[in-house]
């Protein structure tokens, strides 16, 4: 996957780039059967309150419903076309059944139009086949993983990651994921060959506000240009320093290396290897 640079027109042009789109049907408008409407929340929850902040405005989008369950067993799929994703970093790919069912799946590295796909305990280890990760050889690069069997892949979805498949014994399997955090998943949990498309989605240089305000971003605000009453970093005459033993969040919690996570939580137990170990 290629990226765009543009003549230096403007200052922030200067810096912008943008994905060349290798592959993508550039023409080609979404399956009708396969979106729907998508409700703008700004941040909002069901009480009108803010709960994520810097959230509103945006472009207009469609959501593409994602076949993450693939469920649609043993039936080859033929790859009709790569699109773009307005709601994900990863680019996706319609595939249409033998019986004439269309779907769209995450684009892996390598699938083009025409090839075949498919779902299936007997597949072959080729990019884009979905498989019980207990028939996955060991060492494989996988993507798409389901945590839960049946409730559809959650793990390694973003554009670029990957995770690989270490061990397994029984009826658990030790996957390496994107972060380096080692973490154990049944054998029985579907997982998809290969590594997610568009590689280059993260040497994308965003270049101007307006281009984050297009994706429904408003704008941050330092804590240490605010008021007193507003932020705890804010006041003083002049620059002045945060004046505490370290920076916080607005409402007053360590915002650096602060641990958040319960020490009992029980999905710690399927946590083999820390992403943060040396």
């Amino acid at each position: 996957m290629s990226i765009k640079t543009f003549k230096p027109t403007t200052p922030s042009r200067r810096q912008m780039t943008v994905s060349g789109f290798d592959g993508i049907d550039k023409h080609a408008k979404p399956e009708p059967s396969l979106t729907e409407s998508l409700k703008k929340n700004a941040g909002r929850n069901s009480y009108g309150r803010i709960t994520v902040r810097h959230r509103g405005g945006g472009n207009k989008r469609k959501y593409r419903i994602i076949d993450f369950k693939r469920d649609k067993k043993d039936m080859e799929a033929t790859v009709v076309r790569l699109e773009y994703d307005p709601n994900r970093s990863a680019n996706i790919a319609l595939v249409q059944y033998a019986d004439g069912e269309k779907r769209y799946i995450l684009a892996p590295v390598g699938l083009n139009p025409g090839d075949k796909v498919i779902s299936s305990a007997e597949a072959d280890i080729k990019v884009g086949n979905c498989l019980p990760i207990e028939k996955i050889p060991v060492g494989t690069v996988i993507h798409n993983i389901e945590l839960h069997p049946g409730n559809g892949a959650q793990l390694v979805r973003s554009a670029g990651t990957a995770a690989q498949l270490m061990a397994k014994e029984g009826r658990d399997a030790q996957i390496r994921m994107p972060s380096g955090e080692v973490r154990v998943v049944r054998t029985n949990c579907l997982a998809t060959i290969g590594q997610v498309g568009n590689i280059e989605h993260e040497n994308i240089n965003i270049g101007k506000a307006g281009r984050k305000r297009h994706m429904g971003w408003r704008p941050t605000v330092r804590g240490s240009v605010m008021n007193p009453c507003d932020h705890p970093h804010g006041g003083g005459e002049g620059r002045a320093p945060i004046g505490r033993s370290g920076p916080v969040t607005p409402w007053g919690k360590p915002a650096l290396g602060y641990k958040t996570r319960k020490g009992k939580n029980p999905t710690n137990k399927f946590i083999v290897k820390r992403r943060n170990e040396k």
